[in-house]
């Protein structure tokens, strides 16, 4: 057992050198890269390309078995180029990172909230493949300080990599899901904007059933009931991996108008109709590799 982590951390170890290496590359140059890597990728990778075709099949039951393949296929791709741009966004100067994410949008929204009314923020950010660019672009374009939520990695050397990586761009702090939720709160009273994470399949605890892509899916009724009982502001943030390596786009959109409200469950419907109307403007970017529909009501079969 103590050889096979031995080995286990060494090829960890060689593949985040062989990540720093590519950190100094052009964009275009690691974009093409991407392209060749997430057809192999998809080739490789049997089990995720089999979650992404069934979740595209149970969301876009329509589509021809050809045309969600060649989704997924793409997605492989923009998935892999996602990967590689940790290179850039673990090691790379700020300054350079800076100069290729382009905003859109009300950035300054958070900051313009808090000085006003006193009101925090909620950046709303579905589970895009260019997530990390997110929040980069909070901590590097805006004034508010950030707090988030980050799910601990088993591999100590990772879980440091990617906290380090999260938190080099400014004032930030990050929890972890399996602690109490108190800190994050207190952090959030003290004018820390939260970057949420809203649409990945946590299990059945504090969720509920709402449609997705007219399947019912576990949502977290957490974002609701966060910001009702906080009374933020909700700003939806997406992000976009340019094509042929050009950066990347992240807008910063018009707060969710009458959110939250009384009604945890509809509001949570609601933000699912919505992610669903940014899927559709760049499917292949969507994390299609994960068990969105994981979770089941009570006395249904698993659709994996």
């Amino acid at each position: 057992m103590m050889i096979k982590q031995a080995l286990s951390q060494t090829g960890i170890r060689l593949a985040l050198a062989i990540l720093w290496l590519l950190h100094w590359l052009p964009l275009p140059v690691l974009a093409a890269i991407a392209r060749g890597m997430g057809a192999l990728l998809y080739k490789l990778a049997r089990s995720r390309r089999r979650i992404g075709l069934r979740n595209l099949e149970l969301c876009f039951p329509d589509k021809p078995l050809a045309e969600r393949e060649a989704l997924l296929r793409a997605h492989f791709g923009w998935l892999t180029h996602s990967l590689l741009d940790r290179a850039v966004l673990w090691w790379a100067s700020p300054a350079r990172i800076k100069r290729l994410i382009q905003v859109e949008g009300d950035i300054e929204l958070a900051e313009r909230e808090m000085q006003t009314s006193g009101r925090p923020t909620m950046w709303l950010c579905p589970h895009f493949v260019g997530l990390d660019v997110a929040g980069a672009a909070i901590l590097l374009c805006q004034k508010r300080p950030g707090a988030s939520i980050y799910q601990t990695q088993s591999n100590p050397l990772m879980d440091k990599l990617m906290k380090r990586g999260r938190l080099r761009f400014g004032n930030a702090e990050i929890f972890p899901r399996s602690d109490s939720v108190k800190p994050l709160l207190r952090a959030i009273k003290d004018g820390r904007g939260f970057f949420n994470l809203p649409d990945m399949d946590f299990g059945a605890k504090d969720a509920a059933f709402v449609p997705f892509f007219g399947v019912p899916a576990a949502t977290l009724l957490a974002p609701s009931r966060m910001a009702r009982m906080m009374n933020m502001v909700v700003q939806p943030v997406i992000a976009e991996i340019l094509p042929g390596g050009r950066g990347w786009r992240v807008r910063f959109m018009a707060p969710l108008a009458d959110f939250p409200t009384k009604d945890a469950e509809s509001d949570t419907a609601r933000m699912n109709r919505f992610i669903e109307g940014e899927i559709l403007k760049q499917p292949a970017q969507y994390l299609w590799v994960h068990k969105r529909f994981k979770t089941r009501p009570e006395g249904e079969t698993s659709l994996y």
